[in-house]
């Protein structure tokens, strides 16, 4: 059976990707295609894996829990299992914690890897840092930590580890395995793409709906202010109006741009044969495109709480 781990990133349109995975399973099965995602792996399969140091006996547990799981795979017929959690990489609190992204990728993707016993395609979906700073600082904000300070911002902006360096540690983890990078920019409406560069071009790919999907988006000022009110903060570090928050500055903004334009400038002169980056192949469907944005707030990862749209 053939392992492929969508590892994230957080704040990429993974829930979204998990969403129309849930809604596309038994189409999915049918081709032979499995499929875990939080609503499984969060409820114990990977207690002792996830963890930034967990015990020695309960990552005993967890590897004897997940190799047994994935025989039953094997048996039911699977011919290659997706398994798609962005906390095999850490979370944004831990990035925040360190001030960089991801620096416990290493370790935690090398035991996947022990669990699994291989693992022979990750998939990445990475994301400007100028943006995924800002919504993941949106989404921790909402959840009780204080708004980041002006020096915060500032050495965020200058924080040396891009998403090249967690490549680079991701493919030290798993050194056989393939790693295909996509750009939020460009797929993050796009699942069904995401879906057969993970799967290697297996299999076809169940439709979106007509509306599209776009799940767990970042709360707005608005809804931050009063995530701010609720907690008995006071919200002068927010500016005022509507819309998404944008707590760098330009000259900040421009050197986290300039970051990410040197890693996508490495991705596609071959990343030393370290990864490899696909594209959505029906451009035109960019954010500009997006279904409006629903009115209610978007779901936790952790609970996964959409579905996809027009099933029951």
């Amino acid at each position: 059976m053939e392992i492929i781990l969508h590892a994230g990133a957080h704040r990429t349109a993974t829930t979204s990707f998990q969403t129309y995975l849930r809604g596309a399973a038994p189409g999915l099965a049918a081709q032979g295609t499995g499929f875990w995602g939080p609503w499984r792996t969060r409820k114990g399969l990977f207690h002792g894996l996830t963890g930034a140091e967990p015990l020695p006996g309960d990552l005993a547990r967890a590897q004897a829990r997940v190799r047994l799981a994935a025989e039953a795979s094997v048996r039911r017929g699977v011919a290659r299992l997706l398994v798609s959690d962005e906390n095999m990489l850490g979370t944004p609190r831990a990035c925040l914690r360190a001030e960089a992204l991801y620096p416990e990728a290493a370790a935690r993707l090398q035991r996947m890897r022990a669990a699994f016993g291989r693992v022979d395609r990750l998939v990445l979906q990475i994301r400007s840092p100028e943006a995924w700073w800002s919504s993941a600082l949106a989404f921790l904000l909402a959840r009780g930590v204080a708004p980041p300070s002006s020096e915060l911002l500032e050495r965020l902006s200058r924080e040396g580890r891009g998403w090249r360096e967690v490549i680079a540690d991701l493919a030290c983890a798993l050194p056989r395995a393939e790693i295909v990078v996509s750009r939020f920019e460009s797929c993050a409406a796009r699942p069904d793409a995401l879906l057969l560069a993970a799967t290697g071009g297996a299999g076809e790919a169940p439709p979106l709906p007509e509306a599209g999907i776009w799940a767990h988006r970042s709360p707005s000022l608005s809804e931050l202010r009063a995530a701010l009110a609720a907690a008995g903060t006071e919200a002068k570090a927010l500016p005022m109006g509507e819309g998404p928050w944008r707590p760098f500055s330009q000259a900040q903004s421009a050197r986290l741009r300039e970051r990410y334009a040197d890693d996508l400038f490495w991705l596609m002169a071959g990343a030393d044969g370290l990864a490899q980056l696909t594209e959505d192949p029906k451009p035109g469907r960019d954010r500009r495109h997006w279904p409006p944005a629903s009115q209610k707030r978007g779901q936790d990862d952790d609970s996964q709480g959409g579905r996809l749209a027009g099933t029951r």
